[in-house]
């Protein structure tokens, strides 16, 4: 058997994903996202993580949110994943590039219809007067599309985090916990151990 440590990161993250998608009562795709604007100051939120593939951690937002903004300005971000249940995180730093028209749409399809609506709804990050403009905005696009498809905003669509540092960290008795640190070097994974 392949020891883990021996495994590249994003196997060693699906095995732990897969554990985390069993034992968490909710959200094990849950991530946190930290990203900067121009002058460094940093924002950090909730998303889910939809895809995790070869290339990386695909999300969807708003790109006229304040992170759509943030990520246009500066494409470096870092992502956590907490699973309490299991007493491990996944702490990742790396670039976004946006995913393709054809990732876009075919992921924004198969959403919930109201989920699709509320895209089409809300002005994300922006001031609004009141709770009504977004029920207003909701009412509106529902009208708009009636039974018809709901296509995709053209300010709606994903971003894949392309990860250069990934640390597994996991909880053990008398704090001698497990940190296990790959770091992308000249095209390759190396790995180190750090003491917690």
């Amino acid at each position: 058997m392949v020891n883990k440590i021996e495994k590249k990161p994003l196997e060693f993250f699906r095995e732990w994903f897969a554990d985390a998608e069993n034992s968490e009562p909710g959200l094990a795709e849950a991530m946190t996202l930290a990203t900067s604007d121009q002058t460094g100051m940093p924002s950090a939120r909730m998303v889910l993580l939809k895809e995790a593939t070869e290339k990386g951690f695909v999300f969807y937002t708003n790109l006229e949110s304040q992170k759509g903004l943030e990520l246009a300005e500066n494409p470096k971000v870092a992502l956590v994943f907490h699973w309490k249940s299991l007493k491990r995180q996944v702490r990742i730093s790396g670039v976004v590039e946006p995913v393709s028209e054809l990732e876009a749409d075919a992921y924004f399809a198969s959403r919930a219809r109201g989920a699709q609506i509320g895209a089409w709804a809300s002005h994300q990050s922006r001031p609004m007067k009141s709770q009504f403009d977004l029920e207003k905005n909701v009412a509106k696009f529902t009208a708009k599309f009636g039974v018809s498809k709901v296509s995709r905003p053209p300010n709606w669509s994903g971003f894949c985090v392309i990860p250069t540092v990934v640390e597994f960290w996991e909880e053990r008795p008398f704090r001698l916990h497990r940190r296990t640190l790959y770091r992308m070097e000249n095209g390759n994974w190396s790995v180190s151990h750090l003491f917690p």
